[in-house]
């Protein structure tokens, strides 16, 4: 009954004596019958279940008797108030004259309506999870997904897919590095496992282009020092002082690569990572040198100046080469071309640079706000402000094999350069890229080596 019935009748009984239920009960079905006819008689209604059990409660004190019951009904409005007002004609309980008042009829539906609403308005303030990913995160964390479990072995040791055929290697201190970076992007990680430089990590840094990117604590300074002694170094970076490679985000990361230094230039010093440039916003300086591109994409075809290349006779290059290799770059020298006169410049921009880093030193270290479209040999297709650059290759009839930006690179203009084919942009720097198409690389200026690009 309880999960059919519409209303309960809710009624006051007072007893001038005392009574016990049974005798409301009886006192009720007593004085009812034949009151209303055979159609609302409380015993049919019983029977048919129409009216439910008589809940009643009554206590007795000094010689009186206060009580109150519940009746609940599966009739409609008519009736229930019908049988209501009729519980209101008994007159005695037992031996006592008593009085019975009805107080209220509930609507049960109405009040079940009223849990509904309560609940429903509970479960829309906390049943509903908030974070809802955006079409860009859920792509973003697939692909980190897929990049941490891209994670391999080499020779034992945690390394990135790409260790292995790779032409440049970044020598990493554990398996939390190698996986922060697979989580930014970069393939070509191998970790050392601890101070004790495993043998094929050193062998591996003998025929490939290194960059060891250890923690700025004491354990990447040692870690440094034995790897300098048992294989053979390209490029040095250092975490920001106090944290670890695994600690940094992605700017960070980035930042630290991007400021990596030649071997040479902190092979002799005591404390190598004060050779370093910061990337915590100390003071620390970066030492200038212009070094290859550190990631599996952007690895070089030749081995760079600035390392720790042996100079045996056993080796492939030449003396001449070695020799050229324990030079470090003069700071004046690569000033000299954004200082030059105009004259000079207008005629170095006349004669046409054979290198990306040519085209980079002129539209970008000379602060000239412009974007110059080059052909596949090199030569200069088109000039135009660099604020105008999206319109400029858009309008393009000849699409541009590289792209060199005095500007910021951003998602919109990537997105476009992909579109049109172009292979390569080399920018000011770099913005922040939701999807990076695999078919344009992308540099910031410092990253592209002194050497004609391979087409």
């Amino acid at each position: 009954m309880e999960d059919t019935s519409k209303y309960h009748i809710h009624a006051n009984v007072t007893a001038d004596g005392v009574v016990e239920r049974s005798d409301v009960v009886g006192a009720i079905f007593g004085q009812t019958e034949g009151l209303l006819g055979d159609e609302l008689d409380l015993r049919d209604l019983r029977q048919s279940q129409k009216v439910g059990r008589i809940d009643v409660e009554i206590t007795s004190t000094k010689g009186q008797s206060h009580g109150t019951l519940t009746i609940a009904t599966s009739l409609d409005k008519v009736e229930t108030a019908t049988l209501a007002a009729s519980l209101e004609t008994i007159t005695r309980v037992g031996p006592c004259r008593a009085s019975l008042e009805v107080r209220e009829i509930e609507d049960v539906r109405a009040a079940k309506r009223k849990e509904v609403v309560d609940r429903a308005k509970e479960l829309l303030r906390t049943g509903f999870d908030d974070s809802v990913m955006t079409s860009e995160e859920i792509l973003a964390e697939v692909r980190q997904h897929v990049r941490v479990e891209d994670i391999t072995e080499y020779e034992g040791l945690p390394a990135g897919p790409r260790v292995t055929d790779s032409d440049a290697i970044i020598v990493v201190e554990g398996r939390s590095d190698v996986l922060t970076l697979l989580k930014y992007g970069v393939k070509n990680a191998i970790a050392v496992e601890g101070t004790n430089v495993p043998d094929a990590v050193a062998e591996l840094t003998r025929h490939r282009t290194v960059t060891v990117f250890l923690d700025g604590d004491r354990g990447g300074d040692l870690i440094f020092e034995e790897l300098s002694q048992v294989g053979e170094i390209d490029y040095v970076a250092f975490a920001p002082a106090g944290e670890s490679v695994e600690e940094l985000d992605h700017h960070q990361l980035f930042a630290a690569l991007r400021n990596k230094v030649p071997y040479d230039s902190v092979s002799g010093l005591n404390e190598p990572r004060e050779a370093v440039a910061a990337t915590d916003g100390s003071a620390t300086p970066a030492p200038p040198a212009s070094s290859p591109h550190t990631l599996d994409e952007e690895s070089p075809d030749d081995p760079p100046t600035g390392s720790n290349r042996r100079t045996d006779a056993t080796r492939s290059s030449g003396t001449d080469s070695s020799a050229a290799g324990e030079t470090d770059p003069s700071p004046e020298a690569e000033t000299s071309s954004p200082s030059a006169d105009p004259a000079t410049a207008e005629s170095s921009v006349d004669e046409g640079p054979q290198t990306v880093y040519g085209h980079a030193t002129l539209v970008i270290a000379g602060d000239t706000d412009q974007v110059r479209f080059l052909d596949a040999d090199g030569d200069v297709l088109e000039e135009a402000p660099a604020s105008d650059v999206y319109d400029a290759l858009e309008a393009a009839e000849t699409v541009p094999t590289t792209i060199v930006l005095d500007e910021i690179l951003d998602q919109r203009l990537l997105d476009l350069a992909a579109d049109r084919g172009v292979d390569r942009i080399v920018a000011r720097s770099l913005g922040q890229f939701t999807k990076r198409p695999t078919a344009v690389q992308v540099h910031a200026a410092d990253d592209v080596a002194d050497a004609p690009p391979t087409e």
